[in-house]
């Protein structure tokens, strides 16, 4: 199957040489450029790509107001937005998970990493690896923005208990390979439990069921 990606960033140049990266790729095509965050959700409803890679600022829409409005979309909720920007603060980060991206990449990324990037996003799968993400879900993803409303524990009751499990594992930042190791089980298993907490937790992707994993309770904040 050929991605289908749409290019989001104010920069033409910057958008020129992503494109001519994905273009070369054998598996993905780009299906579009936008130069903010409205003519992304415009482009977005006409083309229906299978990622969107997202800066975060760009004049007039933001990258953060266009990710919520595509995410907001009943008719875009097979697209996955990858957020790609030189500002990789922690606020920045929770702010876009938050608004349903599905992962989010700094733009000094190399080449290979930002097509694995996409790859992953376009799976299902989120760029929520344990390195320095693990910090900012700790850290920020627990304190919600105002009038965000947190995830009541009951949301948990229709998990089994290996669900919550693998959840909980998930949310601590590890991988399915780690989490098939840890419990002695394949890691197709493990996508399979990832996935089904996910459609009965209606999680968009790996990113919200974290978020839900903490708002719940399910996993608590470690003391930095």
């Amino acid at each position: 199957m050929t991605i289908r990606v749409l290019l989001a960033d104010d920069q033409a140049l910057l958008r020129a040489t992503f494109r001519i990266l994905i273009d070369s790729t054998a598996d993905m095509e780009v299906v579009g450029e936008a130069s903010d965050g409205a003519e992304a959700l415009e482009l977005t409803r006409a083309h229906h790509p299978n990622v969107v890679l997202m800066d975060i600022r760009m004049p007039g829409t933001d990258g953060l107001s266009g990710t919520s409005a595509i995410c907001a979309d009943p008719a875009l909720a097979a697209t996955r937005v990858l957020i790609l920007t030189t500002f990789e603060t922690e606020d920045y980060v929770a702010q876009a998970l938050r608004a349903g991206a599905s992962g989010f990449l700094g733009k000094d990324v190399t080449a290979d990493a930002l097509l694995a990037g996409i790859r992953t996003v376009a799976s299902g799968d989120s760029l929520l690896s344990p390195g320095a993400t693990r910090t900012l879900i700790t850290r920020c993803l627990t304190s919600p923005a105002p009038g965000t409303q947190l995830a009541p524990p009951e949301r948990l009751a229709e998990l089994t208990g290996r669900e919550r499990e693998v959840m909980a594992l998930a949310a601590e930042g590890k991988s399915n390979a780690e989490i098939a190791e840890l419990l002695v089980v394949s890691p197709l298993t493990v996508r399979t439990h990832v996935h089904r907490a996910m459609t009965k937790l209606n999680a968009r992707d790996r990113a919200q069921l974290v978020v839900i994993a903490y708002q719940t309770g399910l996993v608590q904040v470690r003391p930095t």
